[in-house]
């Protein structure tokens, strides 16, 4: 999968990432991948304006992964001091399964290292998310047992389908 090429995300950008990313998570259609949080989740993962937020922020990029032209996925990449925070990840779910995860979150590390030599990668995940914290862990990433509330009541972050959902913290020192 040595054919992806990444570009930081302009505005012309925008639709197609919303279409990735609530593909990736929402609805129906998100089921075809693993990622899904159809189960949790109702509503929208993002909206233009989100999307429109991440690419303005000047100490971030939201980074596009391209395979013949067409976009495959991306994540977000924020500098915040010591660590940089990893968000907004997204792979088409009929992609998923095959390894381009894992190819995508070792170059977003390692731009992020040196880019702003920072030692940490930091992420939050909703804490029943199970399957995906352990596949982060596969990938070096460690519980920290620090959480923070789920925006209950925002819907710009879901409709949550239950109960008690709230964001753990994970981390990966960076060598």
């Amino acid at each position: 999968m040595t054919d992806l090429t990444y570009r930081d995300a302009t505005d012309t950008d925008v639709d197609a990432l919303v279409k990735l990313i609530e593909s990736a998570y929402r609805g129906d259609a998100s089921r075809v991948g693993w990622t899904t949080e159809a189960d949790i989740l109702d509503g929208r993962r993002t909206d233009p304006e989100g999307v429109r937020e991440v690419i303005a922020k000047p100490e971030g990029r939201l980074l596009v992964v391209e395979r013949a032209g067409a976009v495959v996925a991306c994540c977000q990449l924020e500098h915040r001091g010591e660590h940089a925070y990893f968000g907004m990840f997204a792979v088409s779910p009929v992609l998923q399964g095959a390894g381009l995860g894992k190819l995508i979150i070792a170059e977003a590390e390692r731009q992020a290292r040196e880019t702003w030599g920072v030692t940490e990668m930091h992420m939050t995940v909703i804490s029943v998310r199970e399957e995906l914290i352990a596949w982060y862990e596969r990938r070096g990433y460690r519980r920290t047992g620090r959480t923070s509330p789920f925006p209950y009541g925002d819907e710009r972050f879901g409709v949550p389908r239950r109960a008690g959902l709230e964001f753990e913290l994970l981390v990966k020192a960076l060598p």
